[in-house]
């Protein structure tokens, strides 16, 4: 890597030719000019599918044998992290634990800009080991300019304990190299206001991300079809969520789903195994934690229970 004070060779530092002229332009002619710099996100995941296949595979396998997931990230790439960590759980039901997002600075950091916390690397590794990360865990870096010194160090210590590691950047590999076990690279060029990679970087990043959490936990068994079956009844649209869902998937009215979702203290997939396999709710908790939560499957097993 080059001297960290010379970044004028990375990708997301250079200048955009589309946009010399951006304070010249009209309002209409701004927007136009987002929207068409901004559909460059969907040609650099779709270069990226096969990197972040891989990522999905190997964090799903993580997880399902006890590991946990870390974004580590500064400024606006730490917080697209702790912004897809915090969805997780009202998303999937899954413990805060299971999804972690470290962002330089801390918790102060999400809403006042410190990145001058990002230089420090072992400021990085020390928030991997007060984390106590494991061989079982992950740890994915972001950095869209790839060069993020303590998401290097985050990365390094991580890849000492044994974790998966994964990277995600916006310049391409021979500018910034990294040794991780998955590299992934998401190049939507310079950015309209040169170096701002809040913007195309930013939203590429979030895309990403979106992907491959998803993704985990569509591996771990928290969809069934496409619903989300492990979401949290927390709230009113949230239940009303819950209901519609049970109805689309039974022949149920509302009532009827409102009583079989009390039943099952208001757990959607559990409310949907009962009624399909006609177990009581002890029984579809045993075979949902044998089956690792994985409701298609728990089903199956459930009706061949029954003959």
């Amino acid at each position: 890597m080059k001297d960290l004070e010379e970044r004028g060779h990375l990708l997301t530092e250079q200048v955009n030719p589309n946009s010399q002229n951006l304070d010249r332009l009209t309002t209409l002619e701004l927007v136009d000019l987002f929207n068409n710099e901004d559909a460059k996100t969907l040609n650099a995941i779709a270069k990226a599918r096969i990197q972040l296949a891989a990522a999905i595979d190997k964090t799903a396998k993580s997880l399902a044998q006890g590991g946990r997931l870390f974004y580590v990230g500064a400024g606006t790439s730490g917080r697209l992290g702790v912004l897809d960590a915090a969805e997780c759980p009202p998303t999937f039901c899954t413990p805060p634990e299971l999804v972690q997002g470290i962002i330089a600075g801390g918790a102060g950091a999400l809403v006042r800009s410190s990145e001058d916390l990002e230089d420090r690397a072992e400021d990085g590794a020390e928030a991997i080991s007060h984390r106590h990360i494991t061989e079982l865990d992950v740890v994915v870096g972001i950095a869209a300019g790839g060069t993020t010194p303590f998401v290097h160090g985050a990365i390094q210590a991580a890849r000492q304990r044994g974790a998966t590691t994964i990277f995600m950047a916006c310049v391409p590999l021979e500018q910034v190299k990294i040794e991780v076990d998955v590299d992934i690279r998401l190049l939507v060029g310079p950015e309209i206001l040169a170096g701002s990679t809040r913007l195309k970087a930013g939203t590429v990043t979030k895309m990403a991300l979106n992907i491959l959490s998803t993704g985990v936990m569509v591996q771990l068994g928290k969809v069934y079809g496409n619903r989300m079956v492990d979401v949290a009844v927390t709230n009113k649209k949230l239940q009303d969520r819950a209901l519609r869902m049970l109805q689309d998937l039974t022949s149920l009215s509302r009532e009827e789903a409102g009583f079989l979702l009390e039943r099952s203290g208001r757990q959607v997939k559990l409310a949907l195994l009962m009624y399909w396999t006609r177990l009581d709710k002890e029984a579809c908790e045993h075979l949902l934690r044998q089956h690792h939560g994985n409701l298609r499957v728990a089903v199956e097993k459930g009706l061949e229970a029954r003959g």
